[in-house]
Formats: C-alpha cells, structure tokens, sequence
C-alpha cells in the first residue's frame, strides 16, 4: 500500500521519548531509525507494507479505561528542549466485531478542555491498520497513520504539512508492558533522513 496525502498542520495533542527503537534508547533525540516494513521514497512517498505479525488483534491490550502520563515538547521543529507535562484519561471499546476500536481521550490544555477521538480500522485484505483522529478544537478527522504492529512494536505513517512544509508523522507503540503501554510520535522534515520526537504518552490500566 502507498499513502501520499498531504493535508493542514495535524493537530494531535494525543502525547515525550521513553522509548526503544531498534535497540537504540535515546531521550527525544534517536540517534538510528529502521523499520523494514516501511520505504520511503527522497519525495517522501511512503509505500508501506505489513508486518509478519499483523493481526486484528494488535490493539486488544488497550480495551479498558486509562490513566495517562503525556509530555509534549513546546515548540516542534525548532531545535527546542523544553517540555509541556499534562494528565489525559482514555477509553477504548472495540467495534465493528473486532477489526475495529475507537478511544475517548480527555484532557485540560491551558486551561481549556479537549476531547478527541482514536479511531482505528484493520483491514483483513491489506493486514494494515489505519488510525483516525480528531478533537474538539478542529472538528476535523484526520487523514489515516498506516502501520502494523512487528510483535510489541507498531510502526505507523502519514504525509502530513507543518508550518507550510511537508513532514511525514510517525507513530511509535510499544506494548511490552500490556498494562503500562507507551505513544509517541516523530515528526520528519526530510522524507525521513531525521526524526524529531515531540510527543509521548504512557498509560496506566485503572481497569
């Protein structure tokens, strides 16, 4: 399958780095990047592919309500260091007899608060998943992350336009630990060369 949307600033405050990549554990800043199921052309065409392991079943652990831990960093694709701390909540039910699931995230930013939408869709035929968001400050769903979960790691991309330039979005899941999974998200400003991580969140199971 190949994505080649590009759309408005995606506006995700879903959220900074305690994550494994490959082996190399770096604090906002990962030093290496491979995923074998992804290419990603120097016009940053992405053409992605499933995992071995690609299963409907890839999100079942986070069916439940959530508590969460969310950093983002203040300023993205500037070379900035300062992070923002935040609590969220997440709800998530499973849809359409399995091959689907939708969270309800709830937070305060600035005063002000925001609910957004996680949906998620498989696809038996592709064995690609694809994840919708939208919030309460737009109004506006987002065009799908494609990806596939290698074991506990999923990998997941979309074209996207920040500040008026072409990026593309990566979504980092690591399920290791099924009850405190951790999110984050990289931003590229040059079709994949470089990553910038500026969002992160881990969720604690309430029940």
């Amino acid at each position: 399958m190949t994505t080649s949307t590009s759309v408005p600033v995606r506006s995700l405050l879903l959220v900074v780095l305690n994550f494994a990549l490959s082996g190399s554990h770096v604090f906002g800043q990962p030093t290496s990047w491979t995923d074998k199921n992804v290419k990603i052309s120097t016009t940053g065409e992405l053409t992605i592919k499933p995992s071995q392991t690609s299963s409907a079943h890839d999100f079942d652990f986070l069916e439940g309500k959530w508590k969460l831990d969310d950093k983002k960093l203040k300023s993205r694709l500037s070379n900035s260091t300062e992070w923002i701390k935040f609590e969220s909540t997440v709800e998530m039910r499973k849809l359409l007899n399995g091959i689907g699931n939708m969270d309800i995230y709830k937070t305060t930013l600035d005063g002000k608060p925001l609910e957004g939408v996680a949906l998620r869709l498989f696809n038996p035929e592709t064995r690609l998943w694809s994840i919708y968001w939208a919030d309460s400050n737009r109004g506006v769903m987002d065009p799908p992350m494609v990806g596939s979960f290698e074991g506990d790691i999923g990998m997941f991309y979309c074209k996207d336009v920040f500040k008026g330039k072409p990026i593309i979005v990566m979504f980092h899941w690591d399920k290791t630990d099924k009850n405190n999974p951790v999110w984050s998200q990289a931003f590229s400003p040059d079709n994949g060369v470089s990553w910038e991580w500026n969002a992160t969140n881990t969720s604690h199971r309430v029940k």
